[in-house]
């Protein structure tokens, strides 16, 4: 089975960030809404429960790629 799950940090005014693992779905869903300008809640569905952001207090969004390397390696 493909794990399809995504980390995503949001970080809003103030300083406050919260970083979640969720579905490449409801990344795709909260950049979607951010990029519409919306100033709506947005509910983020986490692995460890859901989120209700309120989008006009985002600051920004960073989406970790799947392939992180671990360790020293070649480059």
């Amino acid at each position: 089975m493909i794990d399809d799950r995504t980390r995503i940090e949001v970080a809003f005014e103030g300083g406050a960030a919260i970083g979640v693992l969720v579905s490449a779905e409801t990344a795709d869903a909260l950049e979607r809404a951010l990029d519409s300008g919306s100033n709506e809640a947005f509910r983020l569905e986490a692995e460890d429960g859901h989120y209700t952001v309120a989008l006009k207090r985002v600051v920004y969004v960073k989406r970790f790629s799947r392939e992180s390397p671990v360790g020293f390696g070649t480059a």
